[in-house]
Formats: C-alpha cells, sequence, structure tokens
C-alpha cells in the first residue's frame, strides 16, 4: 500500500492540546520550530491553536501565514462553533478562524446534553443549529471542516439519540470528519470499540478519535478505534497533553506502520522519529521519557547476561521490532547515545561522506557516547554534531577563532539597575583582539563582546542572529552546583542550526555553544578554516 495522507488522517495538535500541559510553556517561536519538526515527521495534519482566543496565538497565525511553508502537513485553526442566538457570520471567533489563512477548520462542539445545558446556557436544538451553521458558514467560505465531538463518549451515555444526532447533523452541514473526543480519558479499550462500531453504523460518517490518557490507555484506545473503523486519530508528539496527557502520536504511528503494515507516514519518515521526538524534547524543556515506547533511550536498551548473550545470537529474541526503523539504536549497559548505523545516516544527512570507514565511525561513536555520559545532546544539536564529525574525519576541528580569556561581572547600583558587561580575548587570523561588550544577561553580554571582537575580520558575523536560549539542570541533586547545558539557536535568515556546550559553570557552557555557533555560521557563509 502505498502512502496516502487522505487514507487515514494523522492529526497532531502538539501545538493546541498539547501546549495545555502544566509547566509547558511555548513561544511563538517555539511553535514555529515544533510546527516545522512535524512536518519534517510527515503528519497529515498541525493544529496550530486558537486563533482570536489569545494574543499569541492570534500572532502565530499572523507569522504563521507568511513563514511556515509546509511540505507535508495541512495547517490547521481549531476554535468553537457560533455563539447561542448569533448568526454565523457575525460571530467574531468564527471570523478569526476564516481570516487565519488556515485551510482547514476544527470545531469544538457540545455532544453531551448536560453540557449543552450547563456550559452553553442554551437549548439541544440550538446547539444543533450553532453546528450546523458554523460547519456550513466555513465551507462556503472554502475552508475544509473537521468536528470534535467533545466529551463524547459521557454524552453517547446519557443520551445516545442526541449524541449521534450532533454527527449527524455536522456530517450533513459539510465536516469531513467528526472525530469522538474522549475529553475526560475514561474509556478503555473494548468500550471505545464498541462506541465507533455503533455510530459508525448509525451514521455513516467519517470517524475520528481523540483520546486523552487518564486511565493510560491512550493508545489503546485510539488502536481500538482504528480497529473498529476511525480513520483519523488526533494525538500530541511525545503524549504532552492536559492531567496524564494525550495519545502519543510518535506511539500509535510506529504501531500503525510496523504492527498493522500502514503507511501513515511518507516512505522512511518513520526512521525520523527518534531525532524528532528528542529535538521537540528539547524545545519544550521537558526531559523526555527514556522509557516512551519506540523512542525512548532505553527504549530498546538491555543488561548484560542472559539478554546480552540472546542478542548476540539474533536481536530479534530480545526487541519486538527492529530499533532502526524509528530512528532509535539498540544499547547494552549504560549507553546514551546511537550505534553505527544512526551515525552513518545522520553524517549522510548533514553531507559529511565518512566513506564507509569502520575506524572513523567507530571513533565517533566512542567519542559522542563519552561526551553525552558527560551531558552532551545531539539530537538537538545538529551543527555540534557536524563540527565533531569534521574534526573526527579530518583531524582538526573547524576553526576561525580561539577564546583565550573572558571576564563577566554583573553589577546592581544603587538605583536598582542591573549591569552586566564582558571582556573577551580572542586570537583569530594570527591577531590577539581584546573585545568588550553590555547585555541584559552575562550570555547576552559574552555574546555581543564576542562578535564586536570578531566582527572587523568576519563581517559575515553580522547577519547571525541568537534566536533560542535554553539551560537545562542535568543533576538536581546537586542544586545550585550541577552540571549545566545550554542550547543555543542561530539564523542566519536563510535558516537555523543548533549548538550545544555542557559545564559547571553556565557561563562556559554558553560560552562552549556559542563558539560552535559562531563557527558553524562562517562554515554556512563559505569561509573556509585557519
Amino acid at each position: 500500500m502505498s502512502f496516502d495522507k487522505e487514507a487515514i488522517h494523522i492529526y497532531d495538535t502538539t501545538l493546541r492540546d498539547g501546549a495545555q500541559q502544566e509547566g509547558l510553556n511555548l513561544s511563538v517561536h517555539d511553535k514555529l520550530t515544533i510546527a516545522r519538526h512535524l512536518d519534517d515527521l510527515g503528519v497529515g495534519f498541525i493544529e496550530g491553536g486558537w486563533p482570536g482566543a489569545n494574543p499569541k496565538d492570534t500572532e502565530f497565525f499572523a507569522l504563521a501565514k507568511k513563514e511556515l511553508k509546509l511540505k507535508n502537513a495541512t495547517f490547521v485553526a481549531f476554535g468553537a462553533t457560533r455563539r447561542p442566538n448569533v448568526k454565523a457570520a457575525d460571530d467574531v471567533l468564527l471570523g478569526a478562524l476564516r481570516d487565519s489563512g488556515a485551510p482547514a477548520v476544527t470545531l469544538v462542539a457540545k455532544s453531551y446534553d448536560r453540557h449543552v445545558d450547563l456550559a452553553l446556557k442554551t437549548t439541544l436544538d440550538e446547539n444543533l443549529a450553532m453546528i450546523r451553521d458554523s460547519v456550513k458558514h466555513l465551507r462556503d467560505e472554502g475552508q475544509r471542516v473537521f468536528l470534535d465531538a467533545e466529551h463524547f463518549f459521557d454524552g453517547y451515555r446519557a443520551n445516545r439519540a442526541y449524541a449521534l444526532e450532533v454527527i449527524r447533523v455536522a456530517m450533513e452541514a459539510g465536516a469531513d470528519v467528526a472525530a469522538l473526543c474522549d475529553t475526560n480519558g475514561g474509556m478503555l479499550p473494548d468500550e471505545i470499540a464498541d462506541v465507533v462500531h455503533d455510530v459508525l453504523g448509525a451514521t455513516s460518517a467519517r470517524l475520528g478519535i481523540h483520546c486523552h490518557n487518564d486511565t493510560g490507555c491512550a493508545v489503546a484506545n485510539s488502536m481500538a478505534a482504528v480497529a473498529a473503523g476511525a480513520t483519523h486519530i488526533q494525538g500530541t508528539l511525545n503524549g504532552y497533553g492536559e492531567r496524564t496527557g494525550n495519545a502519543d502520536l510518535v506511539t500509535i504511528i510506529a504501531n500503525l506502520e510496523l504492527k498493522k503494515k500502514k503507511e501513515v507516514l511518507p516512505q522512511n519518515a518513520l526512521r525520523e522519529s527518534f531525532r524528532i521526538s528528542h529535538a521537540v524534547a528539547e524545545v519544550t524543556n521537558i526531559s523526555p521519557s527514556p522509557r516512551q515506547p519506540y523512542t525512548g533511550v532505553s527504549a530498546f536498551a538491555h543488561k548484560a547476561g542472559l539478554h546480552a548473550s540472546a542478542i548476540k545470537v539474533d536481536p530479534s529474541l530480545y526487541q519486538h521490532e527492529d530499533p532502526a526503523s524509528v530512528g532509535n539504536d539498540m544499547r547494552m549497559l549504560v549507553s546514551d547515545m546511537a550505534g553505527r548505523a544512526s551515525i552513518e545516516l545522520k553524517s549522510m544527512e548533514l553531507g559529511v561522506d565518512l566513506g564507509g570507514d569502520r575506524e572513523l565511525i567507530g571513533r565517533v561513536v566512542d567519542r559522542v557516547k563519552e561526551m553525552e555520559s558527560r551531558g552532551f545532546t545531539f539530537e538537538a544539536a545538529d551543527a555540534s554534531f557536524e563540527l565533531l564529525l569534521r574534526e573526527e574525519a579530518t583531524g582538526k576541528r573547524p576553526s576561525f577563532f580561539t577564546i583565550d580569556h573572558w571576564l563577566t561581572t554583573t553589577e546592581r547600583d544603587e538605583k536598582n539597575s542591573i549591569i552586566t558587561k564582558a571582556e573577551v580575548t580572542v586570537t583569530a587570523q594570527g591577531k590577539e583582539i581584546t573585545c568588550s561588550g553590555a547585555g541584559n544577561g552575562p550570555v547576552n553580554a559574552f555574546d555581543n563582546a564576542l562578535r564586536d571582537g570578531l566582527n572587523q575580520l568576519y563581517p559575515e558575523l553580522a547577519s547571525l542572529e541568537l534566536t533560542d536560549y535554553k539551560v537545562r539542570i542535568l543533576e538536581g541533586r546537586l542544586g545550585t552546583g550541577a552540571v549545566t547545558r545550554v542550547l543555543v539557536e542561530t539564523s542566519d535568515g536563510k535558516g537555523e542550526w543548533n549548538t550545544v556546550g555542557v559545564h559547571e559553570n553556565v557561563i562556559a557552557a554558553s560560552a562552549m555553544a556559542l563558539e560552535d555557533a559562531l563557527t558553524f555560521g562562517l562554515l554556512r557563509q563559505g569561509r573556509k578554516p585557519e
């Protein structure tokens, strides 16, 4: 079966439902970055949020209209049906959906009679009219419409006839799909299957499924819905979401492709799922679960002894799938990094030819393993990894300058103003340069000082912009003395790249990441290293 994104909809709601997770705060820039990762994975639909409902989503949609160029996915706006007793054309929030620039809209609608009465404070008939009018209005305006039937399973139990009528009305008005939402997350797989089967027979609608993980069954419930006939699956990357989270879309995709032999992503895209899962975790600044199915670093990890001896004979004896199928790697003992195959695949992707040199690849594997044991990560730091590859391949690290000395000071004066300065000494093109800079913090001051010193020799640096900066404490038990990992994202207006630094001192870790960032930027500009 060849890939057809319409055959089974893979619908991602990380940017909207996933963003409701406690402690997860996405900037507009974060949302653009995650959307691009999701598009690289090859999902069919990316739900961007609720334009008009809050300033951040409104800004995101305005930016997405100009900057987000998707290769695989259709961009989707989320919102509610019109308000009671208002014309669809006059409803302000419907207007925001209409004007969002998104080719598709998902409308959330009440399908539980008690919610219509208590939350919407309107009649059951008016709720049906709200659904009919809203779907028809957006369809007439040229947008594709999906319906999220909120609290559907609770509504079905309380008033089956009304819950079914909600689905019928939406489909008759022109909705493509009616997604049945287990909004409270309380369902079990056998119950989901029975309801989906019944709704399919009673309405002939194209059905979707949207599950939460409150019973620990979100993925199982989604799979049960597909087995019963649903062909539109909603979920979030890494299972992000409110309370215990949403259905983990990566796990569902892997189950569909590897277990059910359904091609739901473009060819070979599943092999990118490990990298993308971890790259998005770095953007959200939420540590990925090592025990996450398929893409956790422990998903294919084995201890010595019985497992090890068996795996030497045949890896499938203790592995349900080939880890390479999802871009992961089998690990023995306590290695936190990818093996030879992953290194070769990644080097090919980055355009660094290792020529099948087993000794060279082995050196890279050993070095990455050693560095990751100290806290480095390369899933979301491709540029630092490429510099490492080039160093191992040529015996010399690409270099345009050397940082010899630096000093940062932060002072609070009598007016409570914070003044941060940095002084940096670098050697470049045989010259020793001492430069200084100020900033809103020590890292910003350091970056400004470094650029100030190097700009005369490398005017290309003026086009580089530090677009993101993230700090993670790696050993919480050490408190303020812990090892710190810094991830820096840099842009030259034509693309972005990520670099990493690790040190007990956050400024030293930042200096490492910034040095890599500027070095890689100069390589991108076509400069030849010293």
